[in-house]
């Protein structure tokens, strides 16, 4: 089941997408949960309910899919967990020590007022203009869980969506820590659809992963070749905390980010960046100038 997030008179809203259209789930299901993290916390159950909802529903519940306004895939996550590092060409081109990186990821937070919707535009920031594309696997948590062994660790994955976490490079090496870099308002974009793991492989491991600047390749890679996989991720930060219900995890970016190369090449405003993982989907936004 593919599930994305509209605006629905000015509000989000969750569709189920369905080949050409779209199941306004609230209209389809009224009784169920309006939130991705709400509806993944009800179960199985609640899953099960909203696809057969969607595949029985008719009249104004469906909708085409063209025209639609998105907004993040989750829009209200408890958690955004990210990776850095986490593929090895990445970590060797970005002159990171490989053998310190290779035994414990490189873990920081971003916060909810970064994330974009598919289709809607990135903003480079008034205070810099070093810019920068990462295209990213996102691992969504479906139940709550503490100390998760890697083994029971995909239980606990409900989904797999796509991001492109923006990075402001200059802010992010301004110190040792790299909050201010990661977390510029309108920075990350998210989506266009929360795919259940059911749809892919277990892990979400052996997806082609690019991203395309204007066109032009720049990522192209493979999340087979992901240091810490997504199971031994969870092993881990589940030492550190409980993951709950929609909390989102961003698993890294291969090689070939702009700040690597020579010259530096950054999203610029009149740019169109591309996010395609194999399987899950397309994410596309415009880059704008901030107002």
């Amino acid at each position: 089941m593919r599930i994305l997030a509209f605006d629905k008179s000015g509000k989000p809203a969750l569709g189920v997408r369905c080949g050409d259209e779209v199941v306004d789930l609230a209209a389809a299901a009224p009784d169920l949960p309006g939130d991705l993290p709400g509806l993944l916390a009800g179960g199985t159950d609640a899953m099960d309910r909203a696809k057969s909802a969607a595949e029985a529903a008719t009249g104004d519940a469906v909708m085409s899919g063209e025209g639609l306004v998105y907004h993040p895939t989750i829009w209200n996550p408890g958690k955004i967990i990210c990776v850095g590092l986490n593929y090895a060409a990445h970590a060797a081109e970005a002159q990171s020590d490989t053998s310190t990186v290779q035994e414990y990821p490189s873990l920081f937070l971003r916060v909810a007022t970064t994330l974009v919707g598919h289709e809607q535009p990135l903003v480079v920031p008034k205070a810099s203009s070093d810019f920068d594309y990462e295209a990213e696997m996102v691992a969504v948590v479906g139940k709550a869980g503490h100390c998760i062994s890697k083994a029971d660790a995909l239980d606990y994955i409900a989904g797999y969506s796509v991001f492109n976490e923006g990075s402001v490079r200059d802010y992010q090496f301004k110190s040792s820590q790299w909050t201010s870099g990661k977390n510029f308002d309108a920075s990350g974009g998210f989506g266009p659809d929360f795919v259940t793991a059911d749809e892919v492989p277990p892990g979400g491991k052996g997806l082609r992963i690019q991203t395309r600047l204007n066109g032009e390749t720049m990522q192209d890679a493979n999340t087979e070749t992901m240091i810490f996989d997504v199971p031994t991720l969870i092993e881990i930060i589940t030492e550190v905390m409980t993951l709950l219900s929609g909390d989102v995890i961003v698993t890294g970016t291969p090689e070939g980010v702009g700040f690597a190369r020579t010259p530096p090449v950054w999203m610029t405003p009149g740019d169109t960046c591309e996010i395609d993982l194999e399987g899950v989907g397309v994410l596309r936004n415009s880059i704008i100038a901030a107002s």
